[in-house]
């Protein structure tokens, strides 16, 4: 019991994040959910305690997912192996099966039942549902040859986004949580990065901030240490110089991209710590990195 906080303790934790719910309130945040928040039982449950709690104080979150654990495990279940390109899953027909099942039905139910059982009203959603997300084929140009494009099957790149759906939801006191899964002009179905979605949802919506949910620190220097605060011409240095590589480049590029497009802050957040969502949105501390546009 000695573990416990103090009654004034709990008062000082109260008191700070008094000026952040009074400057948040009625305002969008958009959260990409994912890594290991997504698949340990306690993280799992206090990370739908943070998102239930930031609806109760007024403000307004709205959760992307990814899967990619959950994807893997049934792929390799079917004898096969996941390939990437530049971050991006490689997806054939048989492949976008599999992500559509683990996406939208198994990841996207539990996620909601996670909420609703904290005490929120989830409903899930995939880029699909109320013309949510539009998408066409995207092309990957190969590393070194602008000019040359690598095919990597059923990944879509956003056409367009029409927020309605969220907006309607949100503003009736329910918690949207979308699967990045979107269709095309005829009906074809898409694989979209879940850290796009979330981006490119945090654009549209106008968002306050957007919170990246990773398994590292936040963004790291070629040392190991954390960077705290970037600014957009940070990011591009990094880029450039090679220290943000691999899985990282379509989180780094979305929270960039995002910013430049008027979203006031995004953090990418260490999401194997415990209530990282209330400590990056409600504490003076933070647990990771904010990227500005300027």
């Amino acid at each position: 019991m000695s573990n416990l906080p103090s009654p004034a303790l709990k008062a000082a934790i109260l008191a700070e994040a008094m000026p952040y719910i009074r400057r948040f309130h009625s305002r969008i945040v958009v959260v990409k959910y994912g890594g290991n928040a997504m698949t340990e039982e306690g993280l799992k449950r206090s990370f739908a305690a943070d998102v239930v709690l930031l609806k109760l104080v007024g403000i307004h979150p709205v959760v992307v997912h990814g899967g990619g654990p959950q994807i893997e495990q049934l792929l390799s279940r079917v004898g096969k192996k996941g390939e990437f390109v530049q971050g991006m899953r490689v997806t054939d027909a048989e492949t976008m099966d599999i992500v559509e099942m683990v996406l939208a039905g198994q990841v996207n139910k539990e996620i909601v039942e996670l909420i609703n059982t904290a005490g929120g009203r989830a409903v899930g959603l995939t880029g699909q549902d109320g013309g949510l997300i539009r998408a066409r084929k995207l092309l990957m140009s190969t590393p070194g040859n602008p000019e040359e494009t690598v095919d990597i099957g059923q990944v879509g790149e956003i056409q367009s986004i029409d927020p309605a759906v969220i907006l309607t939801l949100s503003q009736h006191g329910f918690i949207p949580v979308i699967a990045p899964i979107a269709s095309g002009e005829v009906g074809e179905t898409y694989n979209i990065n879940a850290d796009v979605v979330a981006g490119k949802v945090a654009e549209v919506l106008r968002a306050e901030k957007l919170v990246l949910m990773t398994n590292t620190a936040g963004v790291l220097d070629r040392e190991g240490r954390l960077l705290t605060g970037l600014t957009a011409k940070r990011v591009d240095e990094l880029f450039a110089d090679g220290t943000i590589s691999g899985g990282m480049l379509p989180k780094i590029a979305s929270a960039l991209d995002a910013a430049k497009a008027g979203v006031n802050a995004v953090h990418i957040i260490d999401g194997r710590v415990d209530h990282a969502l209330l400590l990056e949105i409600m504490t003076d501390s933070g647990v990771g990195t904010m990227i500005r546009s300027h």
